[in-house]
């Protein structure tokens, strides 16, 4: 068929995994990818950041979390200097060498994404390279003027490259490239005559996607879409741009504007562009501190993308990347974690497939993932399952549901502790003998079973995630309800020994 799929839906689809937060462990990894291709995922969006191995000059962007050239090998890199790291040589077996053969076995198609414009905090927070920020306060762009912000990213690039075989398309970012022009530089430059923002953009875009397709001529750049929206038919086209990228449409909303979507497909052809991608999500669209995944909300953004797939011409989409955010950026807080998803990208990617969702196609999710009732529209709260990490799905939801509410049920509503050992009688280890047989037992026995939840959850999560992840996202989302739980415990202990 042509850029149809089965159905009419896209014939490519690819699952983002974003790895600037929450990477998983290779072997995770490893147990998902046949999921991913059962589910009808045809490739994988790797957007690595500093979850990539990088070497030599680019040391410092590596996360110590990074994905290792060698397993069991300290990491070369930092000492190795400016010539080529032995760890790029192509039989090193590293990590990212197993997932991405590990991806060929399953017939996945692997796209890399490296920021090159906007959300390039992982690299401008260095002292190394904050020289090349578009505004000295600002992280987040890079300066498009300086020769040397080019050859940081054809260094990162080229990196990525070395550990890619076979490559059709490389993904160079460029979205949100907030305080474009604001910087000295820029400034001084949109002085002169007939300069603009949009021309200074899509010269630094012209510029990354040359340098890609003269040293990888058999690569086509991908560029997210939303720096290009708004920009004239006729700027577009004079830039040259169209006819060295393709653009990758990206909405994550429920109600998505289908008509619109529908004109801007049309507009990008009529200014050069051969062919399209559209994004939809998956996860990590909903809110920046999410835990848990409203399935709904997910499923009727991939339906409305089916809409505007079948309203666009045949020829023009290339494909559709399931966008599954891990932060909203580098700064940011986690949202939900890769297994908390996975029934969500499981239901996306079978509509995405057949074209629709039915009740025989929810069937099959079901069966796929080991799961006797998949619920679309409520965050799942006895959701069981047989994937990989759905152990983890089944304790983040116990969690996100009751430990917040339990403890602040027993804290602020509980009228012995309110009344009797309000924060004044704790200070002070006031405690009347009969009261605490109120609730000394409900508080112990909440704190007993809470931690034993909790212990379970973290031995699930270091099975998948590396030590900061489990750590950061306990932080974020146990401690605050535990530790006042605790301190509780703790302050009924001192108090009765006082009256002792």
């Amino acid at each position: 068929m042509e850029a149809g799929g089965e159905a009419g839906g896209p014939r490519r689809r690819l699952v983002h995994l974003d790895l600037k937060g929450a990477p998983p462990r290779a072997p995770y990894l490893a147990e998902v990818l046949p999921l991913l291709r059962a589910l009808g995922a045809t490739g994988l969006l790797l957007e690595y950041e500093d979850a990539f191995p990088y070497a030599g000059p680019l040391g410092p962007l590596r996360a110590p979390h990074a994905y290792r050239y060698r397993p069991g090998r300290a990491r070369g890199g930092r000492g190795a200097g400016p010539g080529p790291d032995v760890s790029l040589c192509p039989r090193s077996p590293g990590e990212v060498r197993a997932v991405l053969s590990q991806a060929r076995a399953q017939g996945l198609e692997v796209v890399p994404l490296v920021q090159s414009f906007g959300h390039m905090e992982f690299v401008l927070k260095h002292k190394e390279f904050a020289h090349l920020r578009e505004v000295k306060v600002f992280p987040n762009a890079l300066n498009p003027h300086k020769e040397e912000s080019r050859a940081l990213v054809k260094a990162m690039i080229d990196q990525v490259m070395a550990l890619h075989e076979d490559l059709k398309w490389f993904h160079i970012g460029c979205d949100e490239v907030y305080y474009l022009g604001e910087g000295e530089e820029s400034k001084q430059w949109l002085q002169q005559q007939d300069n603009t923002p949009e021309k200074l953009c899509l010269s630094h875009i012209k510029a990354v996607a040359s340098c890609v397709v003269s040293s990888y001529p058999t690569v086509t750049p991908i560029v997210w879409d939303d720096m290009l929206r708004g920009i004239s038919e006729e700027t577009l086209a004079e830039s040259g741009v169209p006819q060295l990228v393709q653009p990758m449409i990206w909405d994550y909303a429920a109600d998505l504007d289908v008509e619109g979507k529908v004109h801007l497909v049309e507009k990008y052809r009529r200014c050069g562009f051969s062919k399209v991608w559209f994004a939809s999500a998956f996860k990590g669209a909903t809110g920046v501190n999410q835990s848990l995944t409203l399935i709904g909300h997910h499923l009727k953004n991939h339906l409305q993308w089916l809409k505007v797939a079948s309203s666009s011409p045949a020829d023009i989409l290339e494909g559709i990347a399931l966008t599954g955010w891990q932060r909203y950026d580098h700064f940011s807080v986690l949202c939900e974690l890769l297994p908390v998803a996975i029934p969500s990208l499981a239901v996306c990617l079978q509509a995405l497939k057949n074209g629709g969702y039915s009740e025989k196609i929810k069937e099959n999710v079901e069966k796929l993932l080991g799961m006797a009732n998949l619920e679309t529209e409520t965050f799942m709260s006895t959701s069981l399952g047989t994937f990989p990490g759905s152990n983890i799905l089944t304790l983040v939801t116990q969690v996100s549901f009751y430990l917040k509410s339990s403890v602040d049920e027993l804290l602020e509503r509980n009228r012995y502790v309110m009344g009797w050992f309000s924060p004044y009688h704790r200070k002070r280890k006031i405690i009347h003998p009969i009261i605490m047989h109120h609730f000394q037992p409900d508080a112990i026995s909440l704190l007993s079973k809470w931690n034993a939840v909790v212990q379970d959850l973290q031995a699930a999560m270091e099975q998948v995630f590396h030590k900061c992840t489990v750590e950061e996202w306990m932080e974020e989302n146990v401690h605050p309800s535990l530790q006042k739980l605790q301190e509780v415990v703790d302050d009924l202990d001192k108090a009765i020994k006082a009256q002792n």
